[in-house]
């Protein structure tokens, strides 16, 4: 596992602070942990496909990747299936219906469809896992509103192309990557169950990160040091300093702060 997150600990500029790993090893906060963290992998396979279908497919490709998706949003949007009936569903979900045509307009199409589709299918597949286990601890899945993390990265994504796709994969790279440092600083003070699935987790999240590292710099084409550099000091900002919220990739919690469901 050293191994593993030596260039995690590398790229991000801070660990997570011990007073959120107090808070999230409450048990009072878990169920609230796990609620965000299900909504944290589906909204990781949704960025990711937005990528595809606005940068690499063409508009048939774009279709399919909508079905794809289509019941898993149903589920989380349209709150019409509980947790079993929805896990009890075709397993067939998470599969591509049929294989996706790159753009001969974008040189990366090919790439960027490779590596994001397999992170879709992983982050997807985390999704249910998730749900698996909240529905094993009686726990209903929820609505709750965003934290300020991930919009506080975006906020600094430049607006013209390809600077923005630049930017968008490099916050990828980072939410990514905390992720995987707070899976494995948080999984010791857990249950076996859930210390078990997090260390699960480490492998794709590390690679996750990597494939958002490297896409960025083959589209750059020129070092993006600077632009790392630049969101590496948003991160460690949001990170370190206090946070009203708790949440999966929350801030320094707040005294007596508690997971917050809307």
């Amino acid at each position: 596992m050293q191994q593993l997150l030596e260039p995690i600990n590398a790229f991000l500029t801070c660990s997570t602070p011990d007073s959120w790993i107090d808070e999230a090893k409450k048990p009072e906060n878990l169920t609230g942990l796990l609620i965000d963290h299900c909504n944290c992998e589906l909204k990781a396979a949704q960025t990711a496909m937005f990528m595809v279908r606005k940068y690499a497919v063409d508009d048939a490709s774009g279709q399919i990747l909508r079905q794809w998706a289509k019941p898993y949003e149903e589920f989380v949007y349209n709150q019409g299936r509980s947790i079993e009936e929805f896990l009890a569903s075709s397993g067939k979900k998470n599969e591509l219906a049929s294989e996706l045509i790159g753009r001969s307009d974008f040189v990366q199409s090919d790439d960027l469809i490779a590596k994001m589709v397999r992170l879709i299918k992983e982050e997807f597949h985390h999704f249910e896992q998730v749900l698996q286990i909240m529905q094993n601890r009686g726990i209903e899945y929820q609505n709750i509103r965003a934290g300020r993390y991930a919009k506080g990265l975006m906020k600094q994504v430049r607006t013209h192309e390809p600077a923005t796709l630049i930017d968008k994969l490099i916050v990828g790279a980072f939410i990514e990557a905390r992720s995987c440092e707070r899976f494995a600083k948080l999984a010791p003070f857990l249950d076996d169950e859930l210390n078990k699935f997090y260390v699960s987790l480490l492998r794709s999240e590390a690679r996750h990160y990597q494939d958002y590292l490297t896409l960025a710099e083959a589209i750059a084409k020129q070092d993006i040091s600077d632009r790392v550099a630049h969101f590496a000091a948003i991160e460690a900002e949001l990170i370190l300093s206090e946070d009203d919220d708790f949440k999966f990739h929350s801030g320094s919690p707040k005294v007596s702060v508690t997971a917050d469901i809307a």
